[in-house]
């Protein structure tokens, strides 16, 4: 396992983290399972393991803390909010009144006092950076939390909340977790250039591309993967978007065939050789998904490799665009561009 430094925190993390999003209902894991699957990921060198409250309810959360319960000192222990907590309107958002109720529920969940990581899971349109901030520097200076960071934010905003907590003299968001993996390399173009200028740490969710770069879809097989089961759509391949991430693995197969590496290889070793990439966040149901990924660990792919990849999907280029999570609202709802 490598290590890098997390942003100009001075915290050691290693570059692949446990995704806790398959724990729980989600997943459909056990406690065991979870428990299991914590254990050898811990043996395995990781040490940071991130999840949110949103992640099944909160039922993520628990399992984790029940699962790392003895041994927290060791752990960067990362969590989120933001994402709707039910159906009451203001048990969701990034306002102080529901990220100081929500992280104590975060907190009693996972059965510690503090956590490493807070992260606000997408922007807000409705809350002010100043407001958001202030709520988080409090917490932090309460010892609830000991950094925080951004989620899915499109890079002007990330841009924004620098600005607005050098004016008002609040503390700063310290890591940004965007979405990324060969087939959707979007923010190569604008939010790895920014967190790389105001020295972000870069937690990347999805470098497998939700299965896509598993090994498991290929031409001519079914797609039985655990994430097309509830979002069928995203591997339909009569949709061109997912016709081209299909030929692009394809091609991608035989580069990984010819370097003697695995899909899995391949995948998590190009997100982590990007410079401005801290850790590869990795989201194993089974302690078999976990041991194919952690054999990437110390992978370190050559120049004719990368440039290999580079030829199928060009660099800055999203393969299913409409799947990012970081576009402006103003793209989304006809509304906020009409006058």
């Amino acid at each position: 396992m490598q290590y890098r430094t997390l942003g100009r925190t001075g915290v050691q993390v290693s570059s692949l983290a446990l995704g806790a999003m398959n724990f729980g209902r989600i997943g459909r894991t056990t406690q065991d399972e979870v428990t299991a699957v914590v254990d050898a990921a811990l043996e395995g060198g990781i040490n940071v393991i991130d999840t949110a409250d949103a992640y099944s309810a909160g039922e993520s959360e628990e399992m984790v803390g029940k699962a790392v319960a003895g041994r927290r000192d060791d752990i960067v222990l990362a969590t989120k909010a933001t994402l709707p907590m039910g159906d009451e309107r203001n048990h969701r958002g990034s306002s102080r009144r529901w990220l100081v109720t929500e992280l104590d529920n975060s907190l009693r969940r996972l059965g510690v006092d503090h956590v490493d990581l807070y992260q606000i899971h997408q922007w807000d349109p409705t809350t002010s950076d100043e407001e958001t901030l202030s709520a988080l520097t409090d917490l932090q200076r309460a010892g609830k939390i000991r950094y925080f960071g951004s989620s899915n934010f499109p890079a002007y905003r990330v841009v924004q909340a620098q600005w607005a907590a050098r004016e008002h003299r609040l503390s700063r968001y310290v890591t940004e977790q965007p979405s990324y993996s060969i087939l959707q390399r979007g923010i190569e173009s604008h939010v790895l250039p920014v967190t790389e200028e105001y020295g972000l740490g870069v937690l990347v969710w999805s470098p497998l591309a939700s299965g896509w770069l598993s090994g498991a879809v290929r031409e001519g097989r079914d797609i039985t993967t655990s994430r097309s089961t509830f979002m069928p759509q995203r591997f339909d391949t009569a949709i061109p978007s997912n016709r081209a991430r299909l030929d692009a693995v394809e091609r991608l197969a035989e580069v990984a065939d010819e370097a003697g590496l695995t899909m899995i290889q391949l995948a998590l070793g190009f997100v982590t050789a990007h410079p401005a990439v801290t850790s590869a966040l990795i989201g194993p149901r089974t302690l078999d998904h976990l041991h194919s990924q952690l054999a990437a660990a110390d992978t370190v792919l050559s120049a004719d490799v990368l440039d290999a990849i580079d030829t199928i999907v060009a660099p800055g280029v999203d393969l299913a665009a409409h799947e990012k999570n970081d576009t402006p609202p103003a793209l989304l709802d006809p509304a906020l561009r009409r006058r």
